[in-house]
């Protein structure tokens, strides 16, 4: 995502005032209801993350990965302090209160649209990690996100992209969500025909293969003289 649209819906998202359900609806997607009524989502896939704005749904299959039932327990309910964009990151950073929260607690959920290492991420008031939706290990950056870990800053990236005015960002969001389901269908016609393309050249394949018709009537006569 551009810069200008997560600032766009930073602003939005700040006239609202509490989380009322937060959970993963699809393997790389994040929906967020905010104030019972209007939902947002975030598709956290790497290299190919958007946010768009749509009626609520039903997840397909349940998430119980430990990120999940974090997100579950610390945004449902939670009030909404801020929504900032940080700096010039590709980044969305929600300040929270948890409800669950026996006394005054803030914890901080980052979503960073960030290439190959778009992620998102739980922290608390320290800015150590409370949990991730992916976890990177040493090996694949000096950036580590585990548990328990601090969290580093994103390196300093100069941007150049020019900025533009979003006159109203939920139309914005519900035309990406409109051509996200364009794109499906486009690609499961795609899949369906080639699917039939495929059955169709083994069955000719089949029809080749079998006795000429006129050597069948021969043959026929043959046996039927005999």
């Amino acid at each position: 995502m551009k810069l200008y649209e997560l600032k766009a819906i930073a602003q939005r998202l700040n006239d609202f005032t509490f989380i009322s359900r937060a959970r993963r609806v699809e393997d790389n997607t994040i929906e967020l209801v905010f104030d019972k009524k209007e939902s947002y989502f975030f598709n956290m896939t790497r290299g190919h993350s958007f946010v768009y704005k749509a009626p609520s749904q039903r997840p397909l299959q349940g998430y119980n990965a430990p990120f999940d039932t974090l997100l579950h327990t610390l945004l449902s309910a939670s009030k909404l302090i801020s929504v900032e964009v940080p700096g010039s990151d590709r980044v969305l950073r929600f300040t929270l209160a948890p409800k669950s929260s026996y006394k005054d607690k803030i914890i901080y959920l980052q979503l960073e649209f960030t290439g190959k290492n778009t992620n998102a991420i739980l922290i608390d008031d320290n800015e150590m990690i409370i949990e991730a939706l992916r976890h990177i290990d040493s090996e694949s950056s000096f950036r580590v996100i585990r548990p328990g870990i601090e969290l580093l800053a994103i390196p300093p990236f100069e941007r150049t992209e020019e900025s533009t005015k979003i006159e109203d960002i939920d139309s914005y969001l519900e035309e990406k969500y409109a051509q996200m389901q364009a794109t499906k269908l486009s690609e499961m016609k795609k899949q369906k025909l080639s699917h039939i393309a495929k059955k169709k050249k083994k069955l000719t394949q089949l029809l080749d293969k079998l006795p000429d018709e006129t050597s069948l009537e021969q043959q026929a006569q043959e046996y039927k003289a005999y």
